[in-house]
């Protein structure tokens, strides 16, 4: 197998999602006693949190590339970046080291290409939803998107910072998701783009009218390809 480095912390119930995810799926490729060779670098989500809410990206980029640096040194073959936002400085980490970190949209991208997706509704944080970092990558695979909207932008970054990363779930956050998710299923589109980490824990992806690509889950068993080779 070979060995995975995780950026994580980004926010911690997500990466602890990534290690479930991971290790199950290795352990039901190989049985026994396998589970995934990792090395995770867990950051202070509050610093990390913090450059975004400054729009200070350069320190946002520091801490990541610091990260991704640390990975490889100890000994990892490929990245993830745990998380949908922390892409926006993708670029700048992917050329700081000589290992591939695979990116979140363009592993979803592909997939959605392969089902058969063509118009799709994004949602996710803010950057994520209104900003071309995230869109730009989706629409390379031939993924025509719905407009941010947002109203649910703004709720999310809410539901996000202020519950789920914190491992706070409501009902009331899950019975939003929901009426949203129903109304967005009467728009012109095939699919939903899950494209926030956190955003699973209040998301029943499999209890919709529309599919839902959970960004987190197929980002993680790209992770889990990488190591079985």
């Amino acid at each position: 197998m070979h060995k995975l480095g995780l950026i994580g912390g980004l926010s911690w119930t997500s990466t602890a999602r990534y290690y479930a995810i991971i290790n199950q799926a290795v352990h039901r490729a190989l049985g026994g006693q396998h589970s995934a060779p990792l090395l995770i670098e867990s950051l202070d989500f509050a610093e990390v949190a913090r450059c975004a809410t400054e729009n200070d990206w350069d320190c946002a980029a520091g801490q990541l590339i610091g990260a991704a640096q640390r990975l490889e040194q100890g000994g990892a073959g490929a990245l993830l970046i745990c998380a949908n936002s922390m892409h926006r400085v993708y670029d700048r980490v992917q050329a700081a080291v000589g290992i591939p970190i695979l990116h979140i949209a363009d592993i979803v991208g592909k997939k959605m290409k392969a089902d058969g997706i063509e118009k799709a509704a994004l949602i996710g944080t803010r950057n994520v939803m209104t900003e071309k970092f995230y869109r730009q990558r989706l629409v390379a695979h031939g993924i025509s998107l719905l407009p941010a909207d947002m109203e649910l932008a703004d709720r999310i970054d809410r539901i996000v910072y202020d519950e789920l990363t914190v491992g706070k779930v409501s009902k009331e956050s899950e019975r939003y998701m929901k009426s949203e998710l129903t109304d967005i299923a009467k728009e012109d589109v095939q699919a939903v783009v899950l494209a926030c980490t956190e955003l699973e824990l209040i998301v029943d992806v499999k209890a919709n009218v529309l599919p839902i690509y959970d960004c987190t889950g197929i980002h993680a068993k790209a992770g889990v390809e990488f190591i079985l080779g």
